[in-house]
């Protein structure tokens, strides 16, 4: 019984691209009691993979998140299936507001210990007992109050590109960085003001509210469904956007525009530029900013070394490789000193 991918990326797009039916990218979370976490993997794989649902999924004891690319004939029977999972029906999918065949070319179910990582102790305090959620009509109003902060609760790669009006960006490599520090940062306004909170889809707010409210922060909000819900409804309501550029997204297509400004720069040249790519050079694969001309120019790469090991044959890149593991300051996005226009760290 097949319970993994066997396909690769390139194997999985030729048939998506040879199939010529249109996919839907959606995401979904929820915080729940899971017991056990082996048998519910197991039986979601089986169950989306003969509905040929691709993306990457992650189950741990205390509930599910989830990211998927779903063939739009597909839908119906892939809804129906979810409902049939007691603490899963009618939950609210968020749906990308630009769709992409070629999001997700894999599906990943993986058991983590958490479903978002928050370097918290487990079980430290109530999960239910979190911020008020708000919708976009709302969450205007309560940004527009003077006695409101409001706080972008994404990594600095994230918000480079996209956010609020007004919010506070924390400067963090991860999640885990950013709630100790929001915590201690904002301690003197805990029981004065309105701590407004937002990020990609909501489920880190979810778990950003509960800690400040375990913290001794009363009025605590969270923008339900996230910047992706806020944009759909924005659309819909044709009420007044107050976020500008992308939003940053953990899938092939990297970003949504949910407004026209650029506000990031390339960061080889510094010219206007909010487009994300992965280093070409396999052995180096850093996530930074790069415009079209920088492309040309460095054949994808983040640098000259990168550019002069990306123009060898594949076999004598593999010879360079070999032995060597990546290090983990890849990871640190944006922030390679290879880079002269990158975003600093404070």
């Amino acid at each position: 019984m097949q319970l993994y991918n066997k396909l690769s990326a390139k194997e999985r797009s030729s048939l998506i691209k040879k199939a010529g039916n249109r996919r839907i990218t959606l995401s979904f979370y929820k915080y729940h009691q899971i017991r056990n976490t082996s048998l519910f993997r197991d039986y979601l794989y089986l169950m989306w993979e003969k509905l040929d649902v691709l993306g990457r999924i992650y189950i741990a004891s205390e509930g599910i998140n989830a990211q998927l690319s779903v063939p739009s004939q597909n839908f119906k029977g892939f809804k129906t299936k979810l409902d049939t999972v007691e603490f899963l029906k009618e939950i609210r999918l968020n749906v990308a507001i630009e769709q992409d065949n070629f999001s997700f070319l894999k599906l990943k179910v993986k058991i983590r210990k958490n479903i978002v990582a928050d370097g918290l102790s487990e079980n430290s305090f109530d999960l239910s007992n979190n911020g008020k959620h708000v919708n976009a009509s709302e969450f205007n109003s309560l940004t527009d109050d003077p006695n409101t902060l409001l706080i972008d609760m994404r990594n600095h790669y994230e918000s480079e590109i996209g956010h609020f009006k007004g919010a506070v960006l924390p400067d963090v490599d991860s999640f885990r960085e950013s709630l100790p520090i929001i915590e201690k940062k904002f301690e003197k306004h805990k029981k004065s003001k309105n701590i407004v909170m937002y990020c990609t889809g909501g489920i880190r707010c979810e778990k950003a509210s509960a800690f400040l409210k375990h913290k001794g922060y009363e009025k605590v909000y969270q923008l339900d469904g996230g910047i992706i819900e806020y944009a759909r409804q924005v659309e819909q309501e044709k009420i007044n956007n107050k976020f500008v550029g992308k939003n940053f997204v953990f899938d092939h297509r990297r970003s949504e525009t949910v407004s026209e400004k650029i506000i990031a720069n390339c960061h080889q040249c510094g010219e206007k530029c909010d487009t994300h790519i992965n280093c070409e050079n396999e052995a180096c694969h850093l996530l930074f900013i790069q415009c079209e001309k920088c492309a040309k120019e460095y054949n994808n790469c983040c640098s000259e070394e990168c550019y002069n090991v990306n123009s060898l044959t594949v076999e004598d890149q593999k010879k360079l490789r070999k032995g060597k593991k990546n290090s983990n300051q890849i990871f640190k996005k944006g922030r390679s000193e290879v880079l002269k226009f990158k975003k600093t760290s404070s």
